[in-house]
């Protein structure tokens, strides 16, 4: 599977700011946090589906990744989201391992299963 995705009782803020928080302690800032959903409401669509996107970024990793291959810089920052689906809030990303993959590069192949055990931890503990 591409994605690791997990459902959480929390409300949609309340897991959004959790996230931020157990991030912040693994030492991924926050890029940008965007509320996709007030986003396409203010361009006159009905989409109405609670649904955040979350831009994080380790700059130590990222400069790690960047000085082996500058073509990894299209897959940074990395991705989470927070949307509810059916009265659920679900927190997930697509897995940095499998984005990866399209990079053929041991050694970035090794710190993106870093990252991404990193960011399932943060994940985990939201939850």
């Amino acid at each position: 599977m591409f994605d690791y995705t997990v459902e959480t009782s929390k409300s949609r803020d309340e897991a959004v700011r959790d996230l931020e928080a157990n991030l912040q302690d693994e030492k991924f800032g926050v890029l940008w946090n965007f509320d996709l959903t007030a986003k396409l409401q203010e361009k006159g669509t009905d989409f109405s589906t609670p649904y955040t996107i979350l831009e994080v970024c380790n700059p130590q990793e990222a400069n790690r990744v960047l000085s082996e291959d500058l073509m990894v810089g299209y897959f940074l920052p990395c991705k989470i989201v927070v949307y509810e689906e059916k009265g659920t809030t679900k927190i997930g990303m697509p897995k940095p391992s499998e984005l990866i993959q399209m990079v053929n590069n041991d050694s970035i192949k090794k710190i993106a299963v870093d990252i991404e055990e990193r960011l399932i931890g943060c994940i985990d503990k939201t939850v």
